[in-house]
C-alpha cells in the first residue's frame, strides 16, 4: 500500500497470479486473447477471477439465495465519510471491546484494521472476523458499511457465517480485503466503487481514501 499523494491512500491490494483467494476459490489467471504484431495494433487480455480476489464489494446474493446482484447496489454506501480504527490482535474475533475507544460521533462507514502486515502471500486460515454482536452495534449506530482488511467478516472455516447474517438482516454493506498497513486511525473519504455486474455475488473495487 502505497500514499499516492498528500491527501489520496490507495488501500487495494495488487491483483496478480500470486494474489492469495479464499481456499477453492478461483485465482487471477490472465491469457493473452491479442498482442501487438505487425497486423495486430493492440493488445487484449481476457482475465479469469473471482471477485472475491484482492479488495471487493459482497452482494447480498453471496450470503442470500434471493439477494441483491453487485450491479444493483445502491453506491451510496460505498462513498463517503469513514473512519479507520486498528483492532490489531485482536484474536479470532472483533468485539465491541476492541472498537470502543474510537465510536464516539462515528460516521456511517468503519474500516477495521487487524493485521501488523497484510498477507500478500499466502491466504490467513486464521483470520479475524467480527463478533456478529458488534456488527449489530455498528448497525445501531447507523453504520451502512463495515470494511475490513480480513477475507471476511466471519472465520475462515465457519459455516453459519453469523455476521454475514446480521449484515443481511440490517442491510449492510461489506468491503474485505483493504490494505491498511500504513493508515494512521482517523476519518478519511472513502471511494470504493463496485462494477455493475448484473448477477454477480461481489466486485473487485479500487478502494481509495482521501485525506478530509
Amino acid at each position: 500500500m502505497k500514499k499516492l499523494w498528500d491527501k489520496l491512500w490507495d488501500i487495494s491490494p495488487p491483483v496478480q497470479a500470486s494474489s492469495p483467494v479464499f481456499p477453492g476459490d478461483t485465482p487471477y489467471t490472465q491469457q493473452w486473447a491479442a498482442t501487438l504484431s505487425d497486423t495486430c495494433p493492440v493488445n487484449v487480455s481476457a482475465i479469469t477471477m473471482s471477485p472475491h480476489a484482492g479488495a471487493h464489494a459482497d452482494a447480498p446474493l453471496h450470503y442470500e439465495p434471493q439477494g441483491a446482484s453487485v450491479g444493483m447496489l445502491d453506491l451510496a454506501p460505498f462513498l463517503g465519510h469513514c473512519r479507520v480504527i486498528h483492532a490489531l490482535d485482536a484474536g479470532p474475533l472483533i468485539t465491541l471491546a476492541h472498537l470502543q475507544h474510537a465510536l464516539a460521533d462515528l460516521p456511517p462507514r468503519v474500516l477495521v484494521r487487524t493485521y501488523r502486515q497484510f498477507p500478500h502471500a499466502q491466504f490467513d486460515t486464521q483470520l479475524t472476523g467480527f463478533d456478529p454482536a458488534c456488527v449489530l452495534h455498528l448497525a445501531d449506530l447507523g453504520v451502512l458499511l463495515i470494511g475490513t482488511d480480513s477475507a471476511s467478516i466471519d472465520p475462515a472455516d465457519s459455516k453459519q457465517l453469523p455476521s454475514h447474517q446480521v449484515i443481511r438482516q440490517r442491510g449492510l454493506r461489506v468491503l474485505e480485503n483493504l490494505l491498511l498497513d500504513e493508515v494512521p486511525e482517523g476519518d478519511y473519504e472513502l471511494i470504493a466503487l463496485p462494477l455493475k455486474l448484473m448477477t454477480a455475488d461481489a466486485s473487485p473495487v479500487r478502494a481509495v481514501l482521501r485525506e478530509l
